[in-house]
């Protein structure tokens, strides 16, 4: 009889442990406006400002080099129906 007691016990235990490690994030919520990218941004901006350090721009480090469209290969090209018709 005993034994039968410490195994529903110990049953009963680790359902306990897992219902609660699986019901959510250990922590306080999170507010929706300081999560997403415009946030980050801001608070990395913010951080640059108060180190006094300057992000360098990709713009003017690259010669400016125009690109010339290039026309796609192969779009006239006849292609066979999707469905055939009259064949089994």
């Amino acid at each position: 009889m005993k034994q039968t007691s410490y195994v529903v016990f110990a049953g009963a235990g680790l359902i306990l442990l897992t219902v609660v490690a699986a019901c959510g994030v250990v922590g306080p919520p999170i507010p929706p406006e300081d999560v997403g990218v415009n946030p980050t941004i801001s608070r990395q901006k913010a951080q640059l400002q108060k180190t006094g350090t300057t992000q360098p721009t990709d713009n003017a480090a690259a010669p400016a080099v125009l690109i010339e469209p290039v026309a796609p290969k192969g779009q006239d090209e006849e292609l066979p129906p999707l469905r055939p018709v009259g064949t089994r």
